[in-house]
């Protein structure tokens, strides 16, 4: 069984998380782990194993708001260091089954 970090940990509050934005549906925050030296983390509030899901949850106005989200932490992003990058994972790339977007910039530094 894999694991959700972000509904066994994050969500329930198990793992405290930095917030950069949230809405009633969307969470995002800090990397717990980053990646890169700006590292932020968009999820759902509600599970849905990734974007190419066929969950009933996995509706066009949820991914229209994690898109709103992401679109704002982006430019926030881009305006602080100048780029952005934006990444999600799918398959065999995706550790944890839940949807997430990562919004990178500066050095890979792991």
């Amino acid at each position: 069984m894999n694991q959700d970090f972000y509904c066994d940990e994050v969500l329930n509050g198990k793992t405290p998380v930095n917030t950069v934005f949230e809405t009633d549906s969307v969470l995002a925050y800090h990397h717990t782990q980053p990646f890169y030296d700006h590292h932020i983390v968009v999820i759902p509030k509600i599970h849905i194993s990734s974007l190419i899901s066929d969950e009933a949850e996995n509706t066009g106005q949820l991914l229209l708001e994690m898109m709103e989200v992401i679109k704002k932490i982006a430019e926030e992003m881009v305006n602080k260091t100048g780029a952005s990058k934006i990444i999600t994972n799918l398959g065999a790339y995706q550790d944890t089954k839940h949807l997430h977007w990562h919004v990178v910039s500066g050095n890979k530094i792991r």
